[in-house]
């Protein structure tokens, strides 16, 4: 009975991920992503991304890239990609790592 609980839970979190993704790419779906991602942190996270991008996956400003425009150091450190999940998810990482500061972050929430 545990093996089937535990089978189940990882469906759902798989098709919660799946849904996750598919609409990073709507409107509102950053969004949607980016609460999915920093939880309890999901209203300063939108604000530090609006300020930092629009909201654009694809923003740049010299070396700052995405969501929430990191630099090369930080991308190289927490990872990057095209869409919203996957910076978003880098951005949590180096969010955790910095002591959940938006310390590295120009725009504060």
């Amino acid at each position: 009975m545990k093996v089937l609980a535990v089978i189940v839970v990882l469906i759902v979190l798989n098709l919660v991920i799946l849904v996750a993704k598919s609409t990073a790419g709507v409107r509102g779906g950053a969004e949607r992503v980016i609460c999915g991602v920093f939880g309890p942190y999901c209203s300063q996270a939108l604000r530090v991304a609006w300020c930092e991008s629009r909201m654009q996956t694809t923003a740049a400003n010299g070396q700052y890239l995405g969501l929430f425009q990191m630099g090369d150091n930080a991308r190289r450190r927490y990872g990057h990609g095209s869409d919203a999940w996957t910076q978003a998810e880098a951005a949590f990482r180096y969010f955790a790592d910095s002591g959940f500061s938006w310390g590295p972050w120009s725009c504060k929430p």
